[in-house]
């Protein structure tokens, strides 16, 4: 059951240094840096070390998971409200939202989230140093293509002031440079390890992948093996037909049941270790390398080949969606999606930005979180609260069992959307019949790590002359300045001597050593992301820009002035994989049977829709929300 994804849909989604061994300087931010903003005592975007997944959000829901414990007894709160939300990310949000446009403003609503802050994978990185704002993107990075949305989907967006008038003006903020916004023309920088330290080859490395001019000289200046070299320069050149002995049907079978890395080295000759540069592009797209792609979802997810399979005329339509045309669309905050979040939190309960205007001004306004969770309010955002417990009781109500600050609490309410991720819900609603939890369970989270390294200057980016770089063999596969995009109220870093930071990006999944299944590599990935404390991943950001960016003049000592690391162990949702997944029957596939409501329980999150975007979160948030309205 593979996804319909077309080519353009890269940067969609997301839009080599050998180590160094042990640093000789002290570490100066072996510890989390916890200062918070002047204005605001609880203030979490300016939190550095280890964030995401972060100590405190987790530990209950644990324990739950793997043995099965929870309080054994609950503080039964005065407080019954119309609605509880369990999450505070894109669907709950949403949830939120349509529940009171339907119900009206008066409409009690309660969002319970187990993290210290609120947007789910949207998180807002912010950095302060000599008098600017440096803003980084701790999850969630843009939007796509709009166009694709449902009504639904883009109602919000503009209810927000988010619509294609604004797009516009995003657009003409961002650098027509900047990668991560969509330019794909634009030069960045392969890094691949040479004699203990990083070579960077620069050029257009997402065109020379489909034989644009100059990728034969690049190619040669790689530091790999000439016979490697030539294998490349005649696959991303060539036109000929590496399955030329098979019929377009035999063809089309294999493209679907055989691995994009096997095909590398099975036909077109390429050895293992070389497999690793064309799997930066598909690990940042959707967290697994070549090894868990078919060839069909490689390329249409962006990897090269498609020239290289005979004449086009002679497949089916199989390939039909990587050859689509249509032009990539990505607009970016410099916060990333954060924003967004931003900008429903405050519709939600204005009082957490009064001076507020709206998008005009979102990026810098100053949010109280103190104003969060007060009892005057219709709307309510409850921070680190872990729901434990999600039952009817017998008065027809929905009884919410949660643990805030080692409190064990009870509420109640009319109605509950769940906008936790799947895997979680069959322990915190075990009334749910046995086929949906078991479906519930199907899928694995994405992994991804995303790190935020504000340094005191941009000199080094603009010594290299490109603002993204690839590590295929390194812990973060891709480096890149942060957004420069001056939208609502948002003054970036404009000059090379003006502090900046950097943005890297993670897919911790391992390539499979043995028969290992996308799912169990997935929790390898997740377990891994676990197991790092912050000092190991503050010694690998430290050792790989050193190794990267030492020739152009950075100095780790010196330049880093704070590191915030993201982990988001669950991340993306779960997208079917032809190697694996069947083609269920239409409303048989797992997320189908786990989404279908429970009475006055109902499920929203971008699980119940496998599929790993902002307007899925939406849609599942709109169909939650009918279920129990209607």
């Amino acid at each position: 059951m593979c996804s319909q994804i077309t080519r353009r849909d890269l940067l969609d989604g997301i839009v080599a240094s050998t180590a160094l061994g042990a640093l000789s300087a002290t570490s100066i931010l072996a510890s989390p840096d916890k200062r918070q903003n002047a204005q605001n005592p609880y203030y979490p975007p300016t939190l550095t070390g280890m964030r995401g997944s972060h100590e405190g959000s987790f530990e209950v829901a644990h324990t739950l998971a793997w043995s099965g414990q929870k309080p054994a007894s609950y503080q039964q709160l005065n407080e019954n409200y119309d609605l509880v939300v369990v999450g505070a990310g894109m669907s709950g949000l949403a949830a939120a939202w349509f529940y009171r446009r339907r119900m009206g403003p008066s409409a009690r609503i309660l969002l319970l989230d187990n993290h210290d802050d609120f947007g789910g994978h949207a998180k807002r990185n912010e950095f302060h140093h000599k008098g600017r704002m440096v803003l980084g993107i701790g999850g969630a990075q843009n939007i796509e293509r709009v166009s694709n949305y449902s009504a639904v989907a883009t109602g919000l967006l503009r209810d927000l002031g988010i619509d294609q008038d604004y797009l516009q003006t995003i657009e003409a903020a961002t650098p027509t440079n900047y990668v991560l916004a969509g330019n794909l023309d634009k030069e960045i920088g392969l890094a691949l390890p040479s004699s203990g330290e990083s070579v960077i080859t620069t050029g257009r490395w997402f065109l020379y992948m489909y034989g644009a001019r100059g990728y034969r000289s690049a190619l040669r200046k790689l530091p790999i093996p000439e016979i490697e070299q030539e294998k490349l320069i005649s696959f991303f050149g060539t036109f000929s037909d590496y399955l030329s002995e098979m019929s377009p049907r035999e063809k089309e079978r294999y493209c679907k049941t055989v691995s994009y890395n096997q095909f590398l080295v099975e036909k077109v000759g390429l050895a293992k270790s070389t497999t690793a540069i064309l799997d930066s592009t598909l690990r940042m797209v959707n967290g697994l390398t070549g090894w868990s792609h078919s060839v069909l979802e490689a390329i249409t997810f962006g990897a090269p080949g498609i020239n290289s399979l005979g004449p086009l005329e002679k497949l089916t339509d199989a390939f039909a969606p990587a050859l689509r045309e249509d032009p990539i669309e990505i607009h970016m905050f410099p916060d990333g999606n954060a924003t967004i979040a931003r900008l429903l939190v405050q519709k939600l309960i204005p009082a957490v930005a009064i001076d507020m205007k709206g998008i005009e001004d979102v990026v810098t306004a100053q949010f109280n979180y103190e104003v969060l969770d007060l009892e005057e309010h219709a709307t309510r955002l409850r921070l680190n609260s872990t729901v434990v417990g999600v039952r009817e009781s017998t008065e027809n109500l929905v009884e919410v069992d949660y643990v805030q600050d080692g409190k064990p609490l009870r509420i109640t309410a009319n109605h509950c959307v769940l906008a936790c991720y799947n895997d979680m819900i069959p322990h915190i609603c075990p009334q749910l019949p046995e086929d949906q939890r078991e479906a519930l369970g199907y899928g694995e989270k994405v992994p991804f790590v995303y790190a935020n390294v504000l340094i005191s200057n941009g000199r080094t980016f603009a010594n290299i002359g490109t603002n993204l770089i690839q590590c295929p063999k390194d812990p973060f596969q891709w480096v890149s300045t942060t957004p420069p995009i001056g939208v609502g109220g948002y003054s970036p870093p404009s000059d090379p001597a003006d502090p900046t930071a950097i943005f890297m990006l993670s897919a911790p999944t391992p390539a499979p050593q043995g028969q290992e299944s996308i799912r169990e590599l997935l929790r390898s990935g997740r377990f891994k992301v676990y197991a790092t404390p912050f000092e190991e991943y503050e010694r690998q950001i430290r050792n790989q820009l050193q190794a990267l960016l030492g020739r152009y003049g950075f100095d780790h000592v010196r330049d880093i002035q704070a590191i915030t690391v993201n982990r988001i162990p669950h991340g993306y949702a779960y997208f079917y994989f032809g190697l694996e997944d069947p083609e269920w029957p239409a409303g048989q596939a797992p997320h189908e049977i786990g989404r279908a409501q429970f009475r006055r329980i109902s499920i929203a999150n971008s699980d119940s829709e496998a599929r790993p975007y902002m307007d899925s979160a939406f849609d599942a948030a709109w169909r939650a929300v009918n279920e129990q309205s209607s």
